[in-house]
């Protein structure tokens, strides 16, 4: 498995494994991710935590609503995520950081 964290005003976009753009007629499904019961808050901002399947190599997000960057006033349209966690570098990343929302599902995260 593989994970990401999300800002909670962001949502899923399209995916990508090792032979392109995710085919839902091909793989006849939709890929594995799966919203977690944790999450981090950094810098007032609530991050949760996803679990995607190994065979999800990026995830594209985008956020539900506009987000406006800086004083320029570009809006973000989306962003792709090419470096997926594993579950020790979330492990980590829960260590080092503000954790909440039901943290005993912890031991999914390893498995």
């Amino acid at each position: 498995m593989k994970y990401f964290f999300l800002s909670e005003d962001w949502t899923v976009g399209r995916v990508w494994a090792s032979d392109g753009l995710w085919q839902i007629i091909a793989w006849r499904r939709q890929p594995e991710i799966q919203q977690m019961n944790i999450c981090l808050i950094e810098q007032g901002e609530v991050l949760w935590l996803y679990r995607v399947e190994d065979a999800v190599l990026t995830v594209e997000v985008k956020p539900n609503t506009q987000v406006q960057v800086g004083t320029s006033g570009q809006a973000i349209g989306q962003v792709v995520l090419r470096r997926l966690m594993s579950a020790e570098q979330v492990i980590d990343r829960l260590g080092s950081a503000e954790a909440r929302c039901q943290l005993q599902n912890i031991q999914s995260v390893v498995q």
